[in-house]
């Protein structure tokens, strides 16, 4: 016969098999019940060059975590609100794919999520009306949602969008600089990334009812989760698998990009080391085959892998404690908690 202490053990393993299995099938049913939405949301045929990049660009399909975070956080606080926030779902889909469409333009991008991107595909001036026109579309569907919810949901939608807008500024900004701080690069990352995921959470919570307080915590649960997002980019980038990561290992290095580890290295160099760095910057792989090798050991003597993670690890605990204070019944969480789970660990 089970001891007490293995019957609780046995019952908690089980709680928390039941509570991910849950919240895997939860996923499915929003991934799903937004791809439905999204297959009813008809574009005109013509003109042609303006309606196909989208519908093009639409279909390279990502992950879809910001649609998905703006069902999860209406289901949040009141499951029968998730049907009323699938409008705000495709809003926030729509604009995060026009800011791609704009940003491969800016990056001189050939690819996006392995096909060419619209700009190539087409060319810059269909691609610069098309992103438009998307950013359209998503006011659009704003338009949809409950009516006594609107004008939250523009407030936050348009504070937001100018929030990225500023964010991608920076980061272009940042790219004619030769020293970037950590907390300027902190608040660039914020701005163009994160706060679109706080803000599809908020945008549920607001359909759902929710009160200011609870908004502001899933809020700032996303933002800073967001962070932390990148941050593990930024580290996957030099440190992951190539097979499993999708694209090339070093391509940040290769390309002198501002990221949090470069940041780093630049706050804690050496004046002896100042040399190789600066060497290092003005070489391609054409004139140094081995910038990416030469660079990962300036990272290793500085131990600056350590120093990334544990910014990264600092975010993501600010996150989670901004979604355990949310005042609801934790097992309403769970979906939340492994899906910030599986950003967090992934290799790709």
């Amino acid at each position: 016969m089970l001891s007490g202490f293995y019957k609780d053990s046995i019952s908690h393993f089980i709680l928390i098999f039941a509570y991910h299995f849950l919240a895997m099938f939860q996923e499915l049913v929003h991934t799903k019940a937004f791809q439905d939405y999204l297959e009813t949301t008809s574009f005109p045929k013509t003109p042609q060059h303006l309606y196909d990049p989208i519908r093009y660009i639409l279909s390279l399909a990502g992950k879809r975590i910001r649609p998905l975070l703006v069902l999860m956080g209406a289901e949040l606080f009141d499951e029968f609100s998730v049907e009323h926030a699938l409008p705000a779902s495709a809003a926030i889909e729509f604009f995060h794919n026009f800011s791609l469409i704009h940003d491969d333009i800016m990056d001189v991008a050939p690819l996006r999520r392995g096909k060419p991107t619209v700009h190539q595909k087409w060319d810059t001036n269909v691609a610069i009306l098309s992103g438009d026109a998307l950013l359209i579309k998503a006011y659009q569907e704003l338009g949809k949602c409950p009516i006594d919810k609107i004008p939250a949901l523009l407030h936050l939608f348009n504070t937001t969008s100018l929030e990225v807008c500023e964010g991608q500024q920076y980061d272009m900004d940042f790219e004619g600089r030769t020293h970037v701080g950590e907390a300027e690069y902190i608040d660039m990352i914020r701005l163009k990334t994160s706060v679109l995921l706080g803000c599809a959470l908020q945008m549920g919570a607001i359909i759902a009812g929710a009160d200011e307080q609870s908004q502001t915590l899933l809020y700032d649960f996303g933002v800073n989760l967001g962070v932390a997002f990148q941050l593990q980019d930024d580290i996957l980038d030099v440190y992951g698998n190539p097979e499993s990561f999708g694209k090339q290992i070093g391509g940040d290095i290769l390309s002198n990009k501002k990221t949090i580890l470069f940041v780093k290295l630049q706050e804690l160099i050496s004046p002896d080391d100042q040399g190789e760095l600066t060497y290092l910057l003005r070489q391609t792989i054409d004139t140094e085959p081995e910038k990416i090798e030469k660079m990962m050991n300036l990272y290793a003597k500085y131990d600056i892998q350590t120093l990334a993670i544990y910014q990264k690890e600092k975010f993501t605990t600010i996150a989670y404690e901004k979604l355990e204070s949310i005042p609801v019944e934790e097992y309403k969480k769970q979906s939340l908690f492994s899906l910030a789970d599986a950003l967090m660990h992934r290799v790709r």
